[in-house]
């Protein structure tokens, strides 16, 4: 990148991107590569690769110490979790979850028939409205799902006294939240029960996996059963299930990863930082920001534009950031309700979310992770501070 960006040199007037390889939102995070391979020479001697194997034990023993829970089970990946978390806990009927999360969090309902009741946001937190899960509680209604977007906690208290008056189950989807904390309580020891995901895009991962933390010893024994197609013991199945087992290789990526936890964390805060420096004092852009007296992982690094006061569109931006290989990414683009199937049974359902509909089209996620170095940081700042002073002359170009 040059250190003065002029119009001629982005790739959408037909200069060099900007950056020669591609800048990946979601590149994943490694430990250290030789204690990794030094767990997989012993699970090949061992000739033991899954089925709740020497890794896999050690594996949950060690997340239940981090999170301090009593039960954490890891699972092939964070989907599997959530159907098998939802069937335990009988959920049926409708479950309130927000539009603004990926799209697994209403499928891992629907798949087993039980309806998404799409509720809107807070405009602030991103998270769960309270007052609107409030006004979408029915006679149907057996839970609730909140989503910790960006790691950033869902209103745990509230969401917590509506379900208990009501009556209902409440689960969170922590994909985005582990080793972050809530009132100096780690995510994991909330609701009833919360599913981690471990897969590839995020800072901590197991390759592909997941897990469900709970406190409840009675759920925890149901899930187990779930997850190994109900067996208790040899040749003896006492209840429905599936097979949502992880596997010795990705327990021992957990395992290697744990390790460098620590290490993650402290690039993706110096990260996160950086960006709020060189972001700073540009027209309609905020960076969303986190609670330092909390935990936080810091690994979204998410820009809101203001599209009024930049002058530019959302879109326009991740067009100009993708021609020059800054591969952005739009968060939770369009939205579950305007996506298949939902988008045909709840045709309307946006006239009831006007903040998620707002928030997909303003956010976008920038790179992060340990191959983002601090002048790559800038770079990237330097070309969207260019592209919304420009904007007057690049909204004449169209922008695909």
């Amino acid at each position: 990148m040059k250190k003065k960006i002029t119009t001629s040199d982005l790739a959408i007037y037909g200069g060099t991107p900007a950056f020669a390889e591609p800048l990946h939102v979601g590149k994943p995070n490694m430990g250290q590569s030789k204690d990794f391979f030094a767990r997989v020479n012993d699970i090949m001697e061992r000739r033991w690769f899954s089925n709740n194997g020497r890794y896999v034990q050690e594996f949950e023993r060690e997340l239940c110490k981090f999170l301090g829970v009593k039960h954490c089970i890891p699972m092939c990946n964070a989907t599997v979790a959530l159907e098998i978390a939802i069937r335990a806990l009988e959920l049926k009927g409708e479950v309130i979850i927000p539009s603004f999360t990926f799209i697994a969090t209403a499928h891992a309902l629907q798949w087993q028939e039980v309806t998404p009741v799409f509720c809107d946001i807070d405009p602030v937190t991103h998270n769960l409205d309270p007052v609107c899960v409030e006004k979408l509680i029915t006679p149907r209604t057996s839970g609730i799902i909140g989503v910790h977007v960006w790691g950033r906690p869902c209103a745990v208290e509230t969401l917590s006294e509506i379900a208990k008056r009501r009556g209902l189950k409440l689960m969170f989807d922590a994909a985005h939240a582990f080793a972050c904390s809530h009132n100096g309580k780690m995510i994991g020891n909330f609701g009833n029960a919360e599913v981690f995901s471990f897969h590839a895009t995020k800072f901590f991962n197991t390759f592909e996996g997941g897990a469900v933390a709970t406190n409840d010893d009675a759920l925890a024994a149901k899930i187990r059963l779930m997850k190994n197609f109900g067996f208790q013991g040899l040749d003896n199945v006492i209840y429905i299930g599936t097979n949502g087992k992880m596997t010795e290789i990705s327990a021992a990526m957990g395992l290697t990863s744990l390790e460098s936890k620590n290490q993650f964390i402290s690039v993706n805060r110096a990260n996160y930082y950086t960006y709020q420096q060189h972001l700073e004092n540009i027209p309609g852009v905020r960076l969303i920001d986190y609670n330092d007296n909390e935990e936080n992982n810091y690994h979204y690094i998410v820009l809101q534009l203001n599209d009024k006061e930049a002058k530019i569109s959302r879109d326009q931006l991740l067009a100009i950031l993708s021609a020059e290989n800054v591969l952005a990414r739009r968060y939770f683009f369009p939205g579950c309700h305007r996506m298949e199937p939902y988008r045909s049974y709840f045709p309307h359902a946006g006239l009831l979310l006007p903040e998620t509909e707002s928030l997909t089209t303003s956010v976008l996620s920038l790179p992060n992770g340990d191959t983002v170095s601090k002048e790559t940081i800038k770079s990237i700042c330097e070309l969207i501070r260019f592209s919304i002073n420009n904007s007057d002359e690049i909204r004449a170009f169209r922008l695909n």
